[in-house]
């Protein structure tokens, strides 16, 4: 099941996370974080990236990328 096709709960309360190096740690319970790009809600099963020093989230790599400031030509 992907993002797309994953049910969502209506009302679901957003996370508080701690970002560390390679790993996170919850300090309010909740279904998801906001990517801090798109603002596009992250379940958390679905969190890979995001940055320690911005304590930010991100839906993808491009996300991050964007953040960066950096163009990638495909």
């Amino acid at each position: 099941m992907n993002r797309i096709e994953r049910p969502s709960t209506p009302g679901a309360p957003e996370a508080q996370i701690e970002y560390l190096d390679g790993d996170f740690r919850i300090v309010r319970p909740g279904a998801f974080v906001r990517c801090a790009v798109t603002g596009e809600p992250i379940p958390i099963e679905e969190l890979r990236y995001w940055d320690v020093d911005l304590q930010e989230a991100y839906l993808d790599p491009q996300a991050k990328l964007v953040r960066l400031g950096v163009r990638v030509k495909l």
